[in-house]
């Protein structure tokens, strides 16, 4: 029997992601002893609230059935969080939609409100899940390149009129990945301006909220006037509580697009398993306390990763937020030549910026996923492969 995968599968090929992966795991059975700064997958664990709760509920035997639309105790958290951290008001029945994880959340979302042939705004580069939706839609994308004469903010004032008046969707992701760009009032202003002129529906990822720098708090899309009134925010505790293994996250904001998504996911899956939705209501209602913690140390990692580049001769940009650093590779060296060379010569793995987009040609994204110590010998590897760019 052939089997025969569907025409829309040409669109889904192996990515670089797998090429790294297999050829670190050559390196590994070689004996390399490799330092990944690769994926954004937290090495801290969760907070030990969080593992007691989730452990407690486990082991209770009425925790296994069906929780469809998710528990009303994880929505009053969402929104509880929501504003006390941001003072956004959110009402826990209409304004909130759980979903497993943001990745699952944001390539279905393309499905809820985009007709084959719509023109989707998205940034060059780019997280991957974004295009993976939108062409699991059929909708077509329009990129926006972050530039560094812009701060890497997308500017919507240059995409072209003919586009604007086709676009269905825009999303946006500050801070960012692969590059960590912060938002800005006046950005945020300037984009629910234009949704309002066009009709355009607003996503913003928010994943990296917790992950911020400066100032005293997050900085949600929602607490500008009028976003409520064109778009969502996509929000995963993958990145700020450690549960990136559990897959659980929330759409919030605007009552009619949550009323849409509710009715998609109400034909996808039958909800997260309730002791995780537990876990993750406790992690919202601390969340001061955790990720104070969180931001001390990445605070103290990217300024070790920083410095430590800087004194080899690799001069990178010290971002205000997220959990990675985009780095121009010095000399113009070609991105994924640059990667499998520092691979073999330092044992370091990161990845290139081509992966997220054209827009990342001559980049490397570096996570802030080890301890210090670890990123201090990382600095130490590399150094003999910045001479020999």
């Amino acid at each position: 029997m052939i089997i025969e995968p569907s025409i829309k599968m040409a669109a889904f090929q192996p990515s670089i992601f797998s090429d790294l992966k297999n050829y670190t795991e050559i390196k590994k059975r070689e004996g390399v002893d490799l330092i990944d700064l690769s994926l954004g997958s937290p090495d801290l664990p969760p907070d030990e609230k969080i593992r007691n709760i989730l452990a407690k509920e486990s082991a209770t035997i009425s925790s296994y059935g069906y929780t469809l639309s998710g528990t009303k105790r994880f929505h009053e958290s969402v929104a509880d969080y929501y504003d006390r951290r941001s003072g956004v008001k959110l009402n826990p029945e209409t304004d909130i939609v759980q979903t497993m994880g943001s990745q699952e959340g944001l390539v279905h979302l393309p499905l809820a409100f985009c007709n084959p042939g719509d023109i989707v705004l998205t940034t060059n580069p780019a997280y991957v899940a974004y295009e993976a939706g939108i062409t699991l839609a059929g909708a077509v994308p329009y990129y926006m390149p972050l530039l560094e004469e812009n701060g890497f903010l997308p500017d919507i004032t240059a995409v072209p009129e003919d586009i604007l008046k086709k676009a269905k969707l825009v999303i946006i992701n500050l801070p960012g990945n692969p590059v960590p760009a912060m938002p800005n009032h006046a950005f945020f202003e300037q984009m629910i301006a234009f949704a309002r002129r066009y009709h355009i529906a607003v996503l913003h990822d928010a994943a990296y909220s917790e992950f911020y720098f400066t100032g005293t708090k997050p900085f949600s899309f929602l607490s500008i006037p009028g976003a409520m009134d064109v778009g969502i925010e996509i929000n995963s505790l993958s990145k700020s509580f450690s549960l990136a293994g559990a897959r659980i996250a929330y759409i919030v904001g605007n009552t009619d697009m949550i009323a849409v998504l509710k009715q998609l996911k109400s034909n996808l899956d039958y909800g997260v398993f309730a002791p995780i939705q537990e876990a993750a209501a406790t992690a919202l209602d601390h969340a001061e306390e955790i990720t104070n913690r969180l931001r001390a140390e990445f605070t103290m990692r990217r300024d070790v990763l920083i410095n430590g580049l800087h004194d080899i001769g690799w001069t990178v940009s010290k971002p205000d937020g997220g959990m990675f650093l985009w780095a121009k590779i010095p000399n113009g060296h070609d991105d994924r030549d640059f990667v499998f060379k520092a691979i073999d010569r330092s044992g370091v793995v990161m990845i290139p910026g081509s992966a997220f987009g054209t827009g990342g040609v001559g980049y490397v994204r570096i996570a802030l996923v080890q301890p210090v110590s670890v990123l201090e010998k990382a600095i130490y590897q590399l150094k003999e492969v910045i001479k020999r760019t």
